[in-house]
């Protein structure tokens, strides 16, 4: 999450306004099916404490999630140099979550100083050379897929601000192929994910998941088992419809793309959904969605129990991760530190107990 991010969801949401919210969108499935649960939390347990490390994977199992989404970052483990690794630092994430029977979803992404493109000093950089940024992949693979992962995200949010100095769907293709490869050759049946698209429109520093699937899919080849997408469609529910339609309406349109390219069937990945609940300006309780930074706790709550039940209802997605467990502050200058269940001192908010009812009830189906 970074500001570019709210920046984009702010303008997109004064787009959509308060037009003719309705309850239920028409041709959406009423069955629940059998769908993954997850709590996101970036790049934030690596650097946790031995007792914050445990009390965050706690939460994941207390909230009845089956995963959680982390970032196994490439400058996290390789910052040091081509030859150097800090396998330390995911090894005890792997083994507190493996503890609590969670799963891990391990984000490959970012790249250290020293295979950045020139001129771009940022993690979020693109790789000079995918073929290094591949090499890293195979060595994960070899380290974790004997250890029990098996499912990949490749990158993340590359439409957007993720993937500097801009966007590009080709040079991403060449990225997921090559890492494919590399760990499908370690783990022939490894599940990979590709990195979660943010609802966006065609311009300057951004690509629509839209154009970025077909372009990726056409060049790649059937590399991926799965699309990530983000729909974060606060102050909307999920289950609701607008006149110019919400993150999550957007699904329509990735299907199409999808069906076009030849994969109808291909599953959806939802690896973060969420509402912060500060930042600048006035928060909103779902009764207007002009101007929106932020939401009330209490719509919080509204958005995180109806996600769950939204997404168990729509065909073809497979997974949803919350993001995030905890506030990265409190400083309001930017909702980015206001996403979490928990607020930065540990109190929980009521989103809290209410995405827990929402995820133990969706593990009885």
């Amino acid at each position: 999450m970074i500001k570019i991010r709210r920046v984009l969801l702010v303008a997109a949401l004064i787009l959509v306004g308060t037009l003719l919210v309705t309850s239920t969108r028409s041709g959406e499935s009423k069955t629940p099916h059998t769908m993954k649960t997850g709590i996101a939390y970036g790049d934030t347990l690596v650097w946790m404490s031995d007792e914050q490390l445990n009390q965050a994977l706690d939460d994941a199992a207390d909230l009845g999630a089956t995963w959680i989404r982390a970032d196994l970052s490439w400058d996290d483990i390789q910052g040091d140099g081509p030859d150097t690794y800090r396998w330390e630092l995911f090894d005890r994430v792997l083994a507190a979550a493996q503890k609590r029977g969670l799963q891990i979803l391990p984000v490959l992404a970012y790249t250290p100083g020293w295979a950045r493109v020139s001129d771009c000093g940022e993690a979020t950089c693109a790789p000079a050379d995918p073929a290094a940024f591949a090499r890293f992949a195979d060595a994960a693979a070899r380290r974790y897929a004997p250890r029990g992962l098996h499912v990949w995200e490749i990158w993340n949010e590359p439409n957007l601000g993720f993937w500097k100095p801009a966007p590009d769907p080709s040079a991403y293709a060449r990225l997921l192929q090559a890492s494919s490869r590399a760990i499908r050759a370690v783990d022939a049946g490894a599940t990979l994910v590709m990195g979660g698209l943010v609802p966006t429109g065609n311009g300057p520093g951004q690509v629509s998941p839209e154009e970025f699937i077909t372009v990726v899919l056409r060049e790649a080849g059937d590399v991926v088992d799965a699309i990530g997408y983000h729909p974060y469609t606060y102050p909307h529910l999920a289950s609701d419809h607008t006149l110019f339609g919400t993150s999550w309406d957007r699904i329509g349109k990735i299907r199409d793309a999808l069906d076009a390219a030849g994969h109808p069937d291909m599953p959806l990945w939802l690896t973060e959904t969420g509402a912060p609940t500060g930042g600048p300006g006035n928060a909103s309780d779902g009764s207007s969605g002009i101007n929106v930074t932020h939401v009330t706790e209490e719509r919080q709550a509204a958005i995180a129990a109806d996600v769950v039940t939204t997404a168990a209802t729509t065909p073809l997605v497979d997974a949803v991760f919350w993001y995030s467990d905890r506030d990265l502050g409190t400083d309001s200058s930017t909702s980015e530190n206001f996403f979490g269940l928990r607020r930065a001192d540990g109190s929980a908010k009521p989103a809290y107990a209410a995405l827990r009812n929402a995820m133990h009830s969706a593990a009885r189906y």
